[in-house]
């Protein structure tokens, strides 16, 4: 993994990204329904496929990929990889996992199925430790659909990675439909990336 330092002044997105960060601090979320029959017709396990599918995209584009390290220097990784939620029904609380992207999915959902049967007992917000910096959170609300879901963080101006939310899936006129909220930083992302990433995703989703 590669973090990569952009300079700010030769950037073609420099004025947009000063407008959005520090003139007019800028965050918002979209969310969309998503058509995943195939994953349904095939029997697929669902979690495990939404966090390949939407690795895959993120990892297609640069401003699913921007960040701030710790000295406050605003770079792109060369690759994500996905930190994730899980539910405990004895205490209903969740924890995070996160497990190593693979390109190939019957690789990417083994590392899925290891990391869930390791740790996916382990109680505590961090269920596996170790976390890398080049992840991006996406959670799983499989108790209800949603229309729109939004997150408001107290530091949510200075986080320009994107936030992934799932929500249950619905059935409606022979197709099953799933909600997916995306919540990014309008410094680095706009609506035409926002709009390319989800018809991107639905391409695979639909030749799954």
């Amino acid at each position: 993994m590669e973090f990569r330092i952009i300079n700010l002044e030769n950037w073609d997105r420099k004025e947009y990204f000063h407008h959005y960060s520090s003139q007019i601090p800028c965050t918002y979320s979209m969310t969309v329904k998503l058509d995943i029959t195939r994953i349904i017709e095939k029997k697929e396990r669902l979690y495990p496929a939404m966090l390949y599918g939407i690795t895959t995209i993120v990892n297609r584009h640069e401003e699913f990929r921007t960040a701030q390290n710790d000295n406050g220097e605003v770079g792109i990784y060369s690759d994500m990889i996905p930190c994730y939620t899980i539910f405990h029904k004895d205490t209903e609380t969740f924890s995070n996992l996160w497990t190593e992207y693979d390109p190939d999915y019957q690789r990417f959902r083994k590392a899925y199925e290891d990391d869930l049967s390791r740790y996916g007992e382990v109680q505590g917000m961090m269920a596996k430790q170790g976390v890398p910096d080049h992840t991006f959170p996406v959670s799983m609300i499989p108790w209800t659909s949603f229309e729109g879901f939004h997150l408001n963080l107290q530091k949510g101006y200075q986080y320009f990675l994107p936030i992934f939310t799932i929500g249950r899936y619905e059935e409606r006129e022979g197709k099953y439909l799933l909600p997916l909220a995306i919540q990014v930083h309008h410094s680095v992302c706009d609506g035409f990336h926002v709009c390319r990433f989800v018809n991107e995703l639905q391409e695979l989703l639909k030749n799954w």
